[in-house]
């Protein structure tokens, strides 16, 4: 039914993606495909590596443990933006094509008042993809 399936993961916030995590590794189990982990970082120095290069090891290492722990063909894509707070979106859309991606999972909060006047991550994602995109409440 699908070909690859995509996890946005926050390797500053893995710890709360978790089921959002075992989520993509069960569907790609489920229908023998690979998994990629995608990590978006910018060009500066950040807790998560002092350059790209840095922040991609880290997402590569990620990756192939996960990979290893859940039994599935696990793989990592880096995106860079100038600002990723506010690029996020975006470069998850760009990502899909990257990848070639036909399913996203991704981890999201239960909405509050925020929500209505700027929409989550999952939300424009959901709304703008051209893929099937679940999204995982906490």
């Amino acid at each position: 039914m699908f070909k690859r399936i995509m996890v946005p993961i926050d390797l500053a916030h893995k710890d709360k993606q978790t089921r959002a995590l075992q989520c993509g590794a069960d569907l790609a189990r489920l229908y023998d495909v690979p998994l990629v982990y995608v990590g978006v970082t910018a060009e500066t120095p950040g807790s998560l590596g002092h350059n790209p290069a840095e922040y991609s090891e880290k997402l590569t290492a990620f990756a192939t443990a996960e990979g290893q722990a859940r039994g599935i063909a696990a793989s990592a894509h880096m995106e860079l933006s100038h600002d990723p707070t506010s690029d996020m979106d975006d470069c998850l859309l760009r990502a899909i094509d990257a990848t070639g991606s036909d399913l996203v999972v991704m981890a999201s909060h239960i909405p509050g008042l925020a929500e209505y006047i700027w929409p989550s991550n999952g939300g424009k994602v959901a709304a703008h993809a051209k893929v099937s995109v679940m999204v995982v409440r906490g």
